[in-house]
């Protein structure tokens, strides 16, 4: 018995200043990204690769369009036409029939 109290003892006390340590370590690392992520140098780099994302997102739309065409299921293609509807970009323009069924 006096050896499982000293060891519930020690698991407690372990517990507690682990946790402490834990949580000032972790403080330290919040605060160290929140200033990684304020350096202009770093929040150009990021806007940059987005925008390429964007871009190569764009192309790899207008590609697989051109390829899937009709074949696409109604119902995915009037998710895609009210996406593109709601942020306002149009891909082809007004013209644009993609996923449309053509008789």
């Amino acid at each position: 018995m006096r050896y499982r109290l000293t060891f519930i003892a020690g698991v407690a006390l372990g517990y507690v200043l682990g946790t402490r340590a834990g949580r000032e370590r972790y403080e330290q690392l919040r605060k160290a990204a929140q200033r990684l992520s304020e350096n202009p140098a770093v929040r150009n780099a990021a806007e940059s690769a987005a925008q390429g994302g964007r871009e190569f997102a764009g192309k790899a739309y207008h590609s697989v369009s051109e390829k899937v065409g009709d074949r696409v299921p109604a119902s995915v293609s009037g998710r895609v036409r009210s996406l593109r509807e709601r942020s306002g970009h149009n891909g082809h323009g007004a013209g644009d029939d993609w996923g449309t069924t053509h008789t």
